[in-house]
């Protein structure tokens, strides 16, 4: 756990990745969209600022933010096109996290100064073809020979593969276990004999972020990759969850960029155009849209906040990281649903970034967990707690 930066450094950084994001992000969205790719330059100067390294601990060359303040640096850059933060947001989150928090000493000063810097990229690799919302289907397998193991099956929808150093792996070392037991986290250099990647996904949204398909074929890796060593052998899947328990307040703050921009561009458009003789800015109805959008906002603003405040502290936040990821990625839908309406036809067109944004927002209520998904984790920790005498 990150004791984070003094207020005013914060300040600085936070400016910083402001000026960053509205001076050079979003004006070079339409070349990303057009183009599928995110300019080299950028990625550059995304280095530069640090941004591959905000949520590395200092000692590791990151900067070493807590989570209230990670949250308050990617909503920033969630206001512009979600390709951008995707570029160094498997370094910050999913894709390092689990060395983070579960590493031996040896594999993080190997990995985490590389990952800071952007020198390495790291993918979350946990997704199958038959074990994406069941991820404890997993098919992927990793037997050991000797001091190795020897890894063969395929992932799905990988962000960052083509781009990827580094692996963190979910594999079944236990074949005679199923479900979430005898899975093990492995840290898998990409440059691996066996490893191909597959072609980029042309998706509904999101141009220019990168996911691929992975085939391992007996694939070697060291045992002394598994992700905190023999002791956390078949215990993978403890690490893989709370990674994605702190990756989902990550992606709160993105529900929560995407939200402002959505707001400020809706707020913009209605008060320049007219009809029947006025902006439509001064009709009941479209104010009523506006305000239930910043009442959405507000609402999943202040629940990833509070979220993020009790993991800073020390808490293990299952539930509440479920209930902000499901509440923002739920709400900013329905804010990119109304800024479209709001816009009428001209929120159709390629010619309005709310058009982009609205495929852009969909993905968030899939990946990292579905809406479906945290009700069920939301349910079980509401009915666990019940059952054990606690009470709301």
């Amino acid at each position: 756990m990150n004791s984070g930066v003094d207020a005013e450094t914060f300040i600085q950084i936070k400016d910083t990745v402001r000026r960053f994001t509205h001076e050079r992000l979003i004006p070079a969205e339409r070349e990303v969209e057009e183009n599928d790719t995110v300019p080299v330059s950028i990625i550059s100067e995304m280095k530069e600022l640090g941004l591959f390294g905000i949520s590395i601990p200092q000692e590791f060359d990151g900067m070493g933010l807590t989570l209230t303040q990670e949250f308050e640096v990617i909503a920033e850059v969630g206001q512009a096109a979600l390709a951008f933060r995707s570029v160094f947001g498997t370094n910050v989150g999913i894709g390092s996290q689990g060395i983070v928090i579960d590493g031996t000493e040896e594999q993080k000063k190997e990995w985490l100064p590389k990952l800071a810097t952007g020198d390495a990229v790291a993918s979350f690799a946990l997704t199958e073809p038959d074990a994406g919302s069941d991820a404890g289907g997993i098919r992927t397998r990793a037997v050991r020979e000797g001091d190795d193991f020897v890894i063969n099956g395929s992932k799905r929808f990988i962000t960052n593969a083509d781009r990827a150093t580094i692996l963190t792996l979910m594999a079944r070392t236990d074949l005679n276990e199923s479900g979430s037991k005898g899975i093990s986290a492995f840290i898998v250099p990409t440059n691996t004999p066996g490893i191909s990647i597959g072609k980029h996904d042309q998706k509904m949204g999101q141009r220019g972020t990168r996911t691929c398909d992975i085939i391992f074929e007996n694939a070697r890796v060291p045992a002394k990759n598994i992700i905190g060593g023999e002791a956390l052998l078949n215990k993978g899947f403890r690490t893989a969850m709370k990674v994605l328990d702190r990756g989902r307040i990550h992606i709160s703050a993105l529900a929560v960029g995407q939200a402002r921009r959505l707001i400020n561009e809706v707020c913009a458009y209605a008060i320049d155009r007219k009809q029947f003789g006025q902006s439509i800015s001064q009709f009941q109805l479209v104010q009523a849209m506006l305000a239930d959008s910043q009442t959405d906002l507000y609402a999943a603003q202040t629940m990833a906040l509070q979220a993020a405040a009790l993991f800073d502290s020390g808490k293990a936040i299952p539930q509440e990281a479920a209930c902000s990821k499901m509440f923002s990625t739920e709400a900013v839908g329905r804010i990119a649903d109304r800024a479209v309406q709001i816009f009428g036809g001209a929120g159709y067109m390629s010619d309005y970034p709310v058009e982009r944004i609205y495929r852009d927002v969909r993905l968030m209520r899939i990946y990292e967990g579905t809406t479906q998904i945290q009700q069920l984790i939301i349910a079980k920790n509401m009915l666990r707690s019940h059952a054990a005498g606690e009470r709301l």
